[in-house]
């Protein structure tokens, strides 16, 4: 059944066939997958600091600041890694449970398929959801005047909308398709997916933001990246280390089966959906090349504030010889 190509990136493998062992198998179940059960747990713990993380950052950003552009990209994004954080907390919950408990994983199996889906789902709304805003902010710095004049007020809700759709088209196509309900192939289907979201959603946000990131620091007006853009590209350069991963291996996946690699690149979903608070809280905390003491909230509206992005986004005179805020 094609149904594995999606689902098998569940975390149950070695489970199976001992639901009716007795005790003594039962231990010896256990103690195997000892250290497998230390892992998941160590994942578990990032997960909850994760969601705590985010749930600070979407009450901030929902209820204590004046929305503008990016906070509405911020608070989706938030929204997004939340979501997809408590998946993955209930998917390894039911991992150790059918571990200790010797449970086969088909009898977890809907579970499976509708966590992984809405796991997919969050994925690759996180993915497109940063790549957007830091195309946004990339807009904002290199054509500061028609940014300011001629952008449409409600671009940024308008395009998480649409960029929310299209990954509920898209992960609805490959569940249905591999679910053998659509006459499409489902390989293909993932294939597909799989390289268009490193080449559109990982590669060029990165090499993008990478680029203008040189070009400010190392052009002939010499201007220091706003925090604002340097936690942007930050967000960028971690979801390239930890969340492209399952990208490709879902790819490889489909032709080498390699579930050990499956595993890991999943695992470490959790870690890129909980790393962008930190990213704000530090950035937020970081002035005049040392680190000040202060609370979530004020690091956070040092980052979002309508203030420092309109600063941001002003010109520097062609004459000018000294750093300036970009």
């Amino acid at each position: 059944m094609e149904e594995a190509n999606i689902i098998n990136l569940s975390l149950n493998y070695v489970d199976y066939g001992y639901a009716d062992s007795q005790p003594v198998t039962k231990y010896w179940c256990i103690k195997e997958n000892y250290s497998a059960l230390i892992i998941v747990a160590g994942f578990i713990g990032v997960s909850l600091c994760g969601l705590v993380g985010n749930m600070v950052v979407v009450w901030f950003l929902g209820f204590q600041m004046k929305k503008n552009p990016f906070t509405v990209y911020v608070l989706n994004l938030s929204i997004a890694d939340f979501s997809l954080l408590l998946f993955i907390l209930v998917i390894l919950t039911l991992h150790i449970v059918s571990t200790v408990y010797v449970t086969s994983f088909f009898q977890h199996y809907l579970a499976y398929y509708i966590l992984m889906v809405l796991f997919l789902f969050c994925y690759y709304a996180s993915m497109y959801l940063l790549t957007a805003m830091s195309i946004e902010r990339c807009a904002s710095v290199l054509f500061p005047i028609w940014y300011r004049c001629h952008r449409p007020k409600h671009l940024s809700g308008i395009m998480c909308g649409i960029l929310w759709a299209l990954d509920g088209l898209f992960v609805s196509l490959a569940a249905l398709s591999c679910n053998e309900k659509l006459n499409i192939d489902c390989e293909q289907l993932l294939k597909g997916l799989s390289i268009m979201n490193f080449l559109v959603f990982c590669l060029f946000p990165l090499l993008s933001n990478l680029s203008l990131f040189i070009r400010l620091r190392c052009g002939s007006q010499r201007r220091h990246p706003g925090k604002l853009y340097v936690a942007i590209l930050l967000s960028v350069i971690f979801m390239f280390i930890f969340g492209f991963p399952p990208t490709v291996v879902i790819f490889i996946h489909l032709t080498y089966k390699n579930v050990f690699c499956l595993h890991v690149s999943y695992l470490l979903a959790p870690l890129n959906s909980s790393i962008n608070p930190v990213i704000y809280f530090l950035v937020g905390s970081y002035r005049q090349r040392r680190f000040h003491q202060g609370s979530m909230k004020v690091a956070l509206r040092r980052v979002f504030e309508e203030k420092a992005t309109s600063e941001e986004e002003s010109r520097v005179p062609e004459d000018a010889t000294v750093e300036t805020t970009v």
